[in-house]
């Protein structure tokens, strides 16, 4: 009879998946693994397979507990505060996290190679999620009078998704505020939308501790962070 696994598995791929956000997949070691995660080499194969299987997983578990929830939680709202309080919350989190990491998904996408099909078809599927998540926002927008319907909705999703790629790219080099919401803005202006106030960000440089739309100094440790 197998021994029944003495781990919690989802804290261990909330570690895992912190480990492959801050490295990426080839620079984390098993050794950076076993560190984190507590487990022993042959604990992480026997659960995941090897290296890229508790990546994969990590990776998924990630999509799940952060990306596909904010898509829920956002979609019930009205279409352009959803869209506005999506791009609101990947500023927010890419200026709270010091190391300015990124997003797990584009870092994810800019290392896969064509050696990897498989992990390429899931990133993509993902980035396929959120330009469907504001294409249903856009047409639920135009339908409602709310946005212009002067044109497509599935240009103007491909074209937000481009912002938001592009946004967690830059982030990486040049974490500004003033920069990531100045590329933001033109993006809803061509909907009708004008962006938020957004005067809780702190402005002032990486020196200065950062404030969350409540006022409050941002969790930069909150594993919720990555995206």
């Amino acid at each position: 009879m197998a021994r029944p696994r003495k781990f919690d598995e989802a804290d261990v791929l909330d570690m895992a998946a912190e480990a492959f956000w801050t490295k990426g997949f080839e620079a984390t070691s098993t050794r950076d693994l076993t560190e984190c995660t507590g487990l022993t080499q042959s604990s992480i194969y026997a659960a995941f397979g090897d290296k890229r299987g508790l990546f994969l997983r990590a990776l998924k578990h990630y999509f799940d507990r952060v990306l596909h929830e904010r898509i829920a939680r956002l979609e019930v709202l009205r279409p352009g505060q959803a869209i506005g309080d999506f791009f609101t919350e990947v500023i927010e989190r890419s200026l709270a996290d010091p190391r300015h990491r990124g997003c797990m998904l584009v870092n994810t996408a800019l290392e896969a190679t064509p050696d990897d099909p498989e992990l390429q078809r899931y990133v993509a599927q993902e980035t396929v999620m959120i330009e469907d998540f504001f294409k249903r926002c856009i047409a639920a927008g135009q339908a409602s009078g709310e946005f212009p319907a002067d044109r497509s909705a599935a240009d103007g999703a491909r074209h937000l998704l481009a912002v938001l790629l592009g946004l967690r790219v830059l982030v990486r080099v040049r974490p500004d505020a003033a920069l990531l919401t100045g590329l933001v803005s033109p993006a809803l202006a061509t909907l009708g939308l004008v962006w938020p106030d957004l005067g809780w960000l702190d402005l002032a440089g990486d020196d200065a501790p950062r404030r969350d739309r409540s006022g409050q100094p941002a969790d930069t440790h909150s594993p919720n962070h990555p995206i």
